[in-house]
């Protein structure tokens, strides 16, 4: 072998060598949305979840955003192959998932009493259902180039404000009720009672709770000591314990980006950490004092329930839910409490 072939086999070694460490550099970013950053239950869970996905063969970059549009507007221009954001920013990516997040969908009142542990066992359900790993499942998770690579509760959204007595429907006509500018059908609902929507952001709830520029927000305990809740609503406020809904987050992927069938080892992942993140809902709540809650009668639990359910086939039949997802959920909260007088007609099954 002369010289100049062995600087060419030499060469030839390097170049594979170069090639081979940026394959297994490579990394997909992914934006999390967490608002308090790196400190926060999403982020940490986060971080478990790159290091699970490494045994799956693809490496993740994390890229953590306190400013949600932000984490969605850099995952729609390709900065990121995958978002981690709530289910009302993920609605655009897949409706049936997101579906999830509508107004009392998952909510089981029993005997004029709220069913929280029968509410989450209808979203396990659901995850459930949405994680099997089959061509139905995979077609329902997708759409164009996205998939759903998995469903995490963040608990229940309840109505915040700033005098525990204005505790009934009636009392919240001519009030001011932050609503999710992204999320249109929040305004639908806030009108329905004749209160007043003023459009807003996560980011921006608790500081016009404490100013005084709203009379009410929604949001989950999760929430209460990130964003000083207990301060916001100041010594008067209170904390309905009625679910307006139980909010998700969703991990949405590029699937060009991602090895076949990655979509669905990603959602088998999350569904395994489900009870993780239910005991920091339930620790959550029950950190709250317990004067700040405020507590509704039996009828009234019963009387909203019916409301939201109205509220929510309205909102689908205008087109701002996706009645498929809806049909799944009314499915599935039968199958968990078969005796409610619902489940004896096709509402939410059979659309117009």
């Amino acid at each position: 072998m002369n010289t100049t072939t062995r600087q060419q086999l030499r060469a030839l070694a390097l170049a594979a060598c170069t090639s081979l460490g940026t394959l297994t550099a490579h990394a997909n970013p992914f934006c999390v949305f967490d608002i308090v950053g790196t400190t926060g239950d999403a982020f940490n869970m986060s971080r478990d979840y790159a290091v699970a996905m490494q045994k799956e063969g693809v490496n993740i970059e994390l890229k953590v955003y306190t400013n949600e549009a932000r984490a969605i507007e850099d995952f729609r221009a390709g900065r990121c192959d995958a978002v981690i954001a709530t289910g009302f920013r993920t609605r655009p990516f897949n409706g049936v998932a997101a579906s999830i997040d509508t107004l009392g969908s998952t909510t089981i009142v029993r005997n004029g009493r709220l069913d929280m542990n029968a509410s989450y066992e209808v979203i396990r359900k659901l995850v459930q259902t949405f994680s099997t790993d089959s061509p139905q499942v995979t077609k329902l998770m997708t759409e164009g180039k996205y998939e759903v690579g998995g469903i995490l509760p963040i608990g229940a959204a309840y109505l915040i404000g700033s005098d525990r007595r204005n505790n009934t429907v009636e009392a919240l006509a001519g009030k001011r009720i932050a609503a999710l500018e992204y999320d249109p059908a929040q305004a639908v609902m806030a009108r329905r009672v004749s209160a007043i929507p003023v459009p807003s952001d996560i980011a921006n709830i608790s500081s016009r709770l404490a100013s005084g520029a709203v009379d009410f927000i929604a949001a989950p305990a999760l929430a209460y000591k990130p964003l000083g809740l207990d301060r916001a609503m100041g010594p008067g406020g209170g904390i309905g314990r009625f679910p307006l809904m139980i909010i998700t987050y969703q991990v949405i992927i590029d699937r060009s980006k991602f090895p076949e069938g990655f979509g669905a080892t990603s959602r088998t992942y999350w569904l395994g950490q489900f009870d993780r993140v239910l005991q920091l809902i339930r620790r959550a709540e029950q950190d709250i004092p317990a004067p700040v809650w405020v507590e509704l009668s039996s009828e009234n639990v019963y009387r909203y329930t019916l409301m939201l359910r109205d509220a929510r086939i309205d909102i689908a039949q205008s087109g701002l839910y996706d009645k498929r997802g809806l049909k799944i959920i009314k499915r599935v909260r039968c199958h968990v409490n078969a005796a409610d007088p619902e489940c004896r007609n096709k509402a939410e099954e059979e659309w117009k």
